[in-house]
């Protein structure tokens, strides 16, 4: 027999996972570096065309008790589902700490006895979950920057600062070139927080972490805390900037002073979780923390749950949950086809997307904003053994230097100008020893330790971006060059004056189908004569008197048929005479013009015996 239901039975209820601030917790203000506050997590029932509209407690507890498929709920009969009726029994599934709050609102889903099912956050966690996946609003940029940030540094600065506020950390994954130093300056002048921010960066970007502070934020204190008698005494505010060596060994140190933003630059010095230096980092306390990194995901997503997990602890969960819910069904493809990768993707996207600020040179509304060409310094200072040497051969020569005159003096100080220019370079090239690295790894060379960051975090960009031209004047320098990246499994090629033109053709073209993605050019046979727009990044490894030299060897890749911005970097030993001589090239171009123009480094033998030991002495860096 038909049983015929009338229409108003059959208006179903619906059950949702809500959570929300638990009785009793601050609902307005919640602080995702603790979890003392907790939520509550429930099943909500409600009519399916009254979401808005929840069953009260009262009537949650009607249908808790019904025995019968219908129920007499608002004046109507209602016909129940039991699997609702055994929600409405058990319709409390826990409290959930904040950051797992946030990752069901982020997600729009929970697992609930094994099932995923549809979550929404309500009250506060759902504004919460606005402000954090709204569009950005504008920021003006802190009056004490001195410099005008583009349009994408100023959604950078506003992204940035719309994390920190909310007590959540992020990760800025710019491309390099993008700005995202002078970014996370702009950043601190614009939070004004009394407490110091603390940058964590590698020791070879320290001196440039050093002069953007200086060039941008004049005024604004500086401090290193790296190398012998370092101190945190007598810190009340602006920068502390120190290396992930130094802080590994010094993080109760660290700890102990309260920090108003902690950054972790190049981050991916701390993508494996287990390391001692990533468990150092988070010993910090902060009420913000960020990560720059142009290389978020190198090899696999565990990388992307190590840098979140730091600027927002917890928010991915526990690291062998996050392989087994989000990293293995995305990494693992589908082979059956049934679209539970797609949507382990979406649900991850869903996640991290807030909490990580991409965008690449080739990204709409960026490029057409950069430069034609980006010029940076990059400070690096020399290792024990290059100091050294360059204090030895100074000392030596310039007695030499003074006890001569005419030719012989001339002489002399070409010799000693060559000399301290090869040990700037690496003590192998001075002392024609061919060892690269100490027999602990170590780099003997600041250069090359640099050399080494920027070619990591170059030739994992785009494949156009990702191709490196370097220049040095010594072709013995090239040489080694060549020697240490092929260890490193850097594929290179080298070209010099003894290149055959047959040969040159044929490596050029190598280089732009992109065979080869590092080119080492000795300067003077490479600087005028080929085209190598395929380059996006140029290296001067050392500088070259002349600064048209410099510009005709760069121009090699900034010319007629490049379609991509140049980055173009010159790796300068700080406190030596490349240091003076950029000095001058950058502040005094007048005189340095003048001084150095088409004489090139001949004009500086016709120095006086005090200036010429005022350019070469070697400028110990503060601490």
């Amino acid at each position: 027999m038909a049983v015929h239901w009338p229409r108003e039975l059959t208006r179903g209820l619906t059950a949702t996972a809500v959570v929300r601030p638990a009785p009793g917790t601050a609902a307005d203000n919640f602080d995702f570096f603790k979890t003392e506050e907790l939520l509550q997590f429930r099943w909500q029932l409600a009519f399916g065309d009254q979401p808005g509209d929840p069953l009260t407690d009262a009537e949650l507890d009607l249908l808790r008790e019904a025995h019968r498929p219908m129920v007499r709920l608002r004046d109507q009969w209602v016909l129940v589902d039991p699997e609702l009726v055994r929600k409405a029994r058990k319709r409390d599934l826990g409290l959930l700490d904040p950051v797992d709050a946030l990752s069901v609102a982020l997600t729009g889903t929970a697992e609930v006895d094994g099932e995923q099912v549809p979550a929404v956050p309500v009250g506060a966690l759902a504004k919460l979950r606005e402000r954090v996946t709204d569009d950005l609003g504008t920021i003006a940029q802190p009056p004490g920057l001195h410099a005008t940030l583009r349009d994408y540094q100023l959604r950078g600065l506003a992204w940035l600062d719309r994390m920190t506020s909310l007590g959540l950390g992020g990760c800025l994954a710019d491309d390099m070139g993008l700005g995202k130093t002078i970014t996370l300056i702009a950043l601190h002048l614009h939070r004004a927080h009394p407490a110091p921010t603390l940058v964590v960066c590698p020791a070879s970007l320290l001196g440039n972490w050093q002069r953007e502070i200086e060039r941008f934020a004049p005024g604004v204190p500086v401090r290193r805390f790296h190398g012998a008698g370092r101190t945190l005494a007598g810190l009340t505010g602006g920068f502390v900037l120190t290396t992930y060596a130094t802080m590994r060994t010094s993080a109760p140190e660290l700890a102990a002073q309260p920090w108003g933003l902690v950054v972790a630059d190049e981050a991916q010095h701390v993508k494996n979780p287990h390391a001692a230096t990533a468990k150092a980092l988070r010993t910090l306390p902060s009420p913000a923390r960020v990560a720059l990194t142009g290389t978020p995901v190198e090899n696999n997503l565990s990388e992307l749950w190590a840098l979140l997990d730091w600027t927002t602890p917890g928010l991915l969960g526990p690291l062998k949950a996050f392989r087994a819910r989000h990293a293995r069904l995305v990494e693992g493809g589908d082979p059956a086809g049934t679209g539970a990768n797609d949507e382990a993707l979406a649900r991850l996207s869903r996640l991290v997307r807030p909490f990580l600020l991409r965008r690449k040179k080739s990204d709409p509304g960026i490029a057409p904003e950069l430069p034609p060409k980006t010029e940076t310094d990059h400070p690096v200072t020399l290792t024990r053994e290059q100091t050294s040497l360059y204090e030895a051969v100074v000392r030596e020569t310039l007695a030499r230097i003074e006890a001569s005159d005419g030719i012989a003096r001339r002489g002399l100080v070409m010799k000693l100008l060559m000399a301290l220019k090869q040990i700037c370079n690496h003590p192998a090239q001075y002392l024609k020893d061919g060892v690269l690295t100490t027999r602990s790894g170590r780099a003997r060379s600041g250069k090359l330790e640099l050399l080494d960051e920027l070619l990591d975090t170059i030739l994992t960009e785009s494949e156009s971006a990702g191709a490196v031209l370097i220049f040095t004047q010594y072709v013995e320098m090239a040489r080694l060059l060549e020697t240490h990246l092929a260890a490193r499994g850097i594929p290179t090629q080298l070209l010099h004056g003894g290149t055959p033109v047959a040969r040159r053709e044929e490596m050029v073209d190598r280089f732009q189908s992109g065979e080869v993605p590092v080119f080492l050019l000795s300067l003077k046979a490479a600087g005028t004569g080929l085209n190598l727009t395929r380059a996006g990044h140029v290296i001067h490894y050392d500088r070259w008197w002349n600064p048209a030299v410099e510009e005709q060897a760069t121009d090699r890749a900034y010319r007629i048929g490049q379609t991509q911005p140049v980055q173009v970097h010159r790796l300068i030993t700080e406190g030596t005479v490349e240091d003076r001589v950029a000095e001058l090239l950058a502040a005094k171009r007048a005189l340095a013009d003048a001084v150095l123009g088409e004489g090139g480094e001949s004009a500086l033998t016709e120095l006086s015996d005090a200036e010429l030991a005022d350019l070469v002495a070697l400028r110990r860096t503060v601490t």
